[in-house]
Parts: structure tokens; C-alpha cells; sequence
């Protein structure tokens, strides 16, 4: 994750993205829950916004688009 978003950096900017109130929200996947990604956002000055473990609710739109990719594309294949 850190080397998907380290190669961003440069192609398009932190601040082009992000405001100084502005956060990146992530689920508690284990992807999102390293301490090497922590230090990531530190670094890049990135604020991380976890979901409420268990709450799919609190960000329903990319729940649903995960389901439709996985349903659609990850498991044809």
C-alpha cells in the first residue's frame, strides 16, 4: 500500500488532494493497519480516518463498490 501511494506522490501531489482538513478514510483491513503506513502519512503530513470496526455503514458507498468488483471482476476470474 505504502509503495502504491509513495509512486502517487509525485504523479499527482498530496496537497492537489488533500486539504489541511481533509483526512483519508480507510476500513481496519491489514492492509490499512501497519505501522509502516502509519509512518507514511506521518511523514506526508496524511491524516488516516479508520471506520468503526464491524460498521460497514459508516462508508456504505465503497462497501458497495467493493462488492460489485469483487462480485463482478475478482471472482470471474
Amino acid at each position: 500500500m505504502v509503495e502504491v501511494l509513495s509512486g502517487l506522490i509525485p504523479e499527482r501531489g498530496v496537497a492537489a488532494a488533500l486539504r489541511a482538513d481533509a483526512s483519508v478514510r480507510l476500513d481496519n483491513g491489514p492492509e490499512f493497519t501497519s505501522r509502516v503506513l502509519d509512518q507514511w502519512a506521518y511523514w506526508n503530513g496524511v491524516v488516516l480516518d479508520f471506520t468503526r470496526p464491524g460498521k460497514p455503514t459508516d462508508n456504505a458507498i465503497m462497501e458497495a463498490l467493493n462488492s460489485r468488483f469483487r462480485q463482478e471482476c475478482l471472482k470471474e476470474h
